[in-house]
């Protein structure tokens, strides 16, 4: 097993770390939140006074941070100058692409092998070790930190160059924004023609309008296997994450000029939901706004 500095203990990153110790590495967390590290030490980790503490003597570093501004930072001010020259560095944050490139350009430029390896999955997949990672970066540093990754998660997936982790994850959630708001359409439209809920899964579900966002996580209480919607929308995905990927993907499209017009209607009502103040509830929870249409 190895030392593995983890940097950044939120909802995801608190799982991840917890599931590193539990398969036998000697993890060092670092968080700016007291109670995230309270809980990391209880998962059994050794909570580290910084980050560039966590970082001595790392064979692994992986960030879990929330924007790329936090990573660029914590890369130039903690682990650039911490990391032993041999350590991995692993980010799994949800950052701009043209950021993560940079981030890998300074790594790779200071000696170091670096991955972007953002994850889909959600809170409850970190807690359960079952989350996906999307890695950019050269296959030999892909190589190094599979294991890692492997050991947070149920699939790890090389999307290409730096960057390109990054890149899949934006188009990824892109598709899983638009058709959850189609879904939950649907689901309204179905209400309103008189058609049972459950009637409408059960079709749908083996039908051609079939979909992760009808089949595994259906936005309405009662339906399918237990989502967020039995929850009172409370848990899974929040919505204001969801916005933060559906930004990043329209900024992604302006920079390259892709057109992306249902990518955009989505992120247009995600964000009249957050505004709303429902931008801590489950994101399947727009429905909720499209039945007060």
């Amino acid at each position: 097993m190895a030392r593995v500095a983890f940097i950044g203990l939120g909802n995801m990153g608190g799982g991840m770390a917890a599931n590193l110790a539990k398969k036998g590495h000697d993890v060092r967390a670092f968080d700016l939140s007291a109670e995230a590290l309270e809980r990391a030490r209880a998962a059994g980790c050794l909570v580290a006074e910084s980050a560039a503490a966590a970082c001595d003597g790392a064979e692994a570093i992986i960030t879990m941070l929330p924007a790329g501004t936090h990573v660029e930072q914590v890369y130039a001010d903690s682990i650039f100058g911490a990391a032993p020259a041999s350590a991995i560095l692993i980010d799994c944050s949800t950052i701009d692409v043209a950021t993560a490139k940079r981030v890998a350009e300074a790594a790779q430029a200071k000696g170091f092998a670096a991955v972007d390896a953002p994850v889909s999955g959600g809170i409850a997949a970190a807690n359960g070790g079952t989350l996906t990672f999307m890695v950019g970066g050269s296959e030999a540093a892909f190589k190094r930190a599979e294991p890692f990754l492997a050991d947070m998660g149920k699939a790890v997936i090389r999307a290409g160059v730096a960057g390109a982790g990054q890149a899949a994850k934006i188009c990824n959630n892109m598709i899983l924004g638009a058709t959850m708001i189609a879904t939950c359409e649907a689901f309204v439209l179905a209400e309103k023609l008189g058609l049972d809920a459950q009637a409408f899964f059960d079709i749908a579900s083996v039908s051609s309008g079939q979909s992760w966002s009808m089949t595994s996580y259906c936005p309405v209480p009662g339906v399918g296997p237990e989502t967020p919607a039995d929850r009172g929308y409370e848990g899974g995905f929040a919505t204001a994450l969801m916005l933060k990927d559906l930004r990043l993907a329209m900024a992604a499209a302006q920079d390259v000029g892709a057109d992306t017009p249902m990518g955009a209607k989505a992120a247009e009502r995600y964000e009249a939901f957050a505004a709303a103040g429902e931008g801590g509830k489950d994101f399947s929870a727009i429905i909720t706004a499209l039945r007060e249409t």
